[in-house]
């Protein structure tokens, strides 16, 4: 990939992402339909260049095996988290992506530690774990409703004034500590207007086929919005580091909100910058031997190897030219 493809990438992304260190005000500092003065109609290419890009560099992080990716969404009920991994993700090999929803934790996982539950659903390495909803839970909905942390079992200092910059503290060092063991946490929040909210969720009343997903209880939590609003903002800059920054993602508009995704996402494997895999000498020559036995199977009149055959470059690689079988008779 062109370091060009690359700078311009980092460049469409840097308005999205939480300066470490900064003060964010959501209403002040991110607009939800911001969309960079892009078309809807240039929007389908544009994913689907993306997607393509993702496909090429999950193939090389599977094949080099050394690091992991950790992909953070959240956002409001209506959001669209399901959306955005169903079409960022459309392209890439389902093998090497795990998607974990974290809903209400069950007794077993509050008889752990907070982040005990999303530690059980980290990636191995070659692998990128998407979490619907993630660790950044227990400073959001836990922080709007105080009375879950009395389910959580914490012991009475632990539930002292300062908790909140604590858990921060805490998820700085769990991030940073995967980080230098080879594990790239990219975080975004997809930014929804209240009115679009309203607006999806009237759509999940209207529409038959989506009154599965409507729940009078997230109308219940729509109305603690300003509250949201204020612990997604302390969130958003205490938890902004260099090594796992966040990315504040305008969600009025669905395609560009996948645009968006998809880019932050190229970006942070185009940083890894995984490699396939150089074999050794030996093996090589392993290789090369095994590949004429199987030339020596051609039938008659038939390529010797198809693929170079079609692919004259790739023989030359192998430093053999061969293309056709020898004829039988």
């Amino acid at each position: 990939m062109s370091d060009e493809r690359a700078e311009r990438i980092a460049d469409f992304i840097g308005p999205l992402r939480v300066r470490p260190g900064s003060k964010v005000h959501l209403a002040r500092d991110f607009d939800p339909r911001y969309k960079a003065d892009m078309k809807k109609r240039d929007g389908a290419e544009l994913l689907q260049s993306g997607v393509s890009l993702l496909a090429e560099y999950q193939e090389r992080l599977a094949a080099q095996d050394t690091y992991g990716v950790v992909l953070c969404l959240q956002a409001l009920d209506a959001g669209g988290k399901d959306g955005t991994i169903r079409h960022v993700m459309s392209g890439v090999n389902p093998q090497g992506v795990r998607v974990s929803s974290f809903k209400v934790p069950s007794s077993e996982e509050l008889d752990h530690d907070y982040l005990w539950r999303y530690a059980q659903r980290l990636p191995s390495r070659g692998e990128i774990a998407i979490f619907n909803r993630s660790h950044y839970e227990e400073v959001l909905v836990v922080r709007v409703h105080p009375e879950i942390l009395l389910r959580q079992k914490l012991p009475e200092h632990g539930l002292g004034e300062g908790i909140w910059e604590q858990r921060y503290r805490e998820i700085n060092r769990w991030e940073r500590y995967l980080t230098d063991n080879g594990f790239k946490v990219v975080k975004i929040f997809l930014n929804l207007s209240k009115e679009e909210q309203r607006t999806r969720f009237l759509k999940r009343i209207d529409l038959p086929e989506k009154n599965w997903k409507f729940s009078a209880a997230d109308v219940r939590e729509r109305r603690r919005w300003d509250d949201y609003q204020h612990a997604f903002s302390e969130m958003l800059s205490a938890t902004s580091t260099r090594w796992a920054p966040w990315y504040v993602v305008p969600a009025d508009r669905k395609w560009f909100a996948r645009i968006c995704a998809a880019a932050v996402l190229a970006h942070t494997l185009m940083e890894i910058d995984p490699q396939y895999p150089e074999m050794a000498q030996e093996a090589r020559k392993d290789l090369l031997v095994t590949k004429r036995s199987l030339e020596r199977e051609a039938p008659a009149g038939a390529p010797a190897d198809p693929y170079t055959a079609e692919h004259p470059s790739a023989a030359r690689h192998h430093g053999h030219g061969k293309k056709r079988g020898k004829k039988r008779g």
